[in-house]
């Protein structure tokens, strides 16, 4: 009887963490005890069978400056990462997301174990800056899962064989969230406006937008003291965000991940950190304002190599700017303010962007099977062909 088939899955925060525990839920669908699981990942992927060797929390780490200053640790981890693959001869490796950490754990892996086939889940957005990544990836790995079909001609004119898969963000059951319970439940009324705030999901972002945000807000709120204000705390940051609400000058519903849907429903207008949010608020029919920022010498640095003229997804694959976006400079309390306080007096502007940006996920994909199932196929189907003749594995 031949043994388990091992499979080795890499994630470094908490988004690739949510993809990594997707798809080995799929491929436990097909193989059941006939695959096994040995990485790198957080507690969703822990969940489902990933054990992995340290805490992934110190490797979500944005900007350029803020890498070369964890530059030996992010080193330390890839060589664990690469010793692991090396201990444990898995049949294939899943690199998810996290360009920085993954192409190297991907380079090192090569280096040790030519024979192993490499997989890379979600490329490096090439489209947005230097495309030069699209040749460096097709050079380490065997194939790319990749979420959007703007993405694949980036990396097969590279050589490189790409699966679009499609996002799991477009696949979220808004069916059962309920934004008149939820408002019921914080005692806000059915009529009265409501503002979702979403401050990001990594530690640095939250240090940068929590000040922009609450500055923000009391501007919304001196002109309308009647305005609800609701954040979600996501639940990497959860502790760090309830303590910095806690300690802004006026009332806020803290809202966990349990009710986010519910919450995004029932929000009149959002104001968010630029992410994988941006797909859901639109899923939920919320009009949104985007911000971001990072530090000012890594901006500077990125700033030279960028070339998309969006940030957010559904403004990217609609070639338009249906969510205003105000990046760096441009994510002030009185811009975001004035941005924000447009859509909530003109009931129908927010309507119509609401209808665009669901418009536009269409042009994501919406409506394409699970992203989960076509990449645990995928998966198979690379182990098969790299495979020795007559190896069942």
């Amino acid at each position: 009887m031949s043994r388990p088939l091992k499979i080795m899955l890499v994630a470094a925060e908490a988004s690739g963490d949510a993809l990594g525990a997707g798809l080995a839920r799929a491929l436990k669908t097909r193989l059941g005890d006939d695959v096994a699981f040995v990485g790198v990942g957080g507690p969703r992927m822990a969940a489902e069978g990933v054990a992995s060797p340290f805490d992934i929390a110190e490797l979500s780490i944005l900007g350029w400056v803020e890498g070369l200053r964890v530059y030996g640790m992010v080193k330390r981890r890839v060589a664990e990462t690469a010793a692991l693959a090396e201990r444990e001869q898995p049949d294939a490796v899943v690199l998810i997301d996290s360009w920085g950490f993954t192409i190297r754990v991907a380079k090192a892996i090569r280096a040790a174990r030519p024979g192993a086939p490499l997989i890379k889940y979600v490329g490096p957005q090439v489209w947005a800056s230097r495309p030069s990544r699209a040749k460096d990836l097709a050079g380490a790995v065997d194939h790319l899962l990749a979420l959007y079909a703007f993405d694949a001609p980036w990396f097969e004119r590279q050589g490189l064989p790409t699966t679009v898969v499609g996002s799991s963000a477009l696949h979220v059951d808004m069916a059962g969230a309920d934004g008149a319970a939820f408002r019921a439940r914080r005692g806000i009324a059915a009529d009265a406006r409501l503002l979702l705030v979403l401050p990001g999901s990594r530690p640095s972002e939250i240090t940068r937008m929590t000040p922009v945000y609450e500055a923000t807000i009391g501007k919304l709120k001196a002109l309308d003291p009647t305005l609800e204000v609701a954040v979600i705390a996501a639940g990497t940051v959860a502790a760090d965000v309830a303590g910095r609400i806690a300690a802004w000058p006026f009332r806020v519903h803290l809202v966990d991940e349990s009710e986010k849907y519910d919450a995004m429903r029932a929000a009149t207008v959002a104001l968010a950190t630029s992410g994988t949010v941006s797909t859901e608020l639109a899923l939920a029919g919320a009009p949104m304002v985007i911000a971001y920022k990072i530090g000012g010498l890594s901006y500077q640095l990125m700033k030279r190599m960028v070339t998309a003229k969006h940030i957010t997804l559904f403004n990217v694959a609609a070639d338009d700017r249906i969510a205003p976006e105000f990046i760096q400079h441009e994510a002030t309390p009185p811009i975001l303010a004035a941005a924000v306080g447009r859509l909530l007096a003109d009931p129908a502007m927010a309507t119509e962007q609401a209808r665009r940006q669901t418009a536009a996920l269409e042009l994501m994909g919406r409506g394409g099977p699970d992203p989960s199932e076509l990449a645990a196929d995928a998966v198979l189907r690379v182990i098969a062909a790299k495979a020795p003749t007559g190896t069942t594995g």
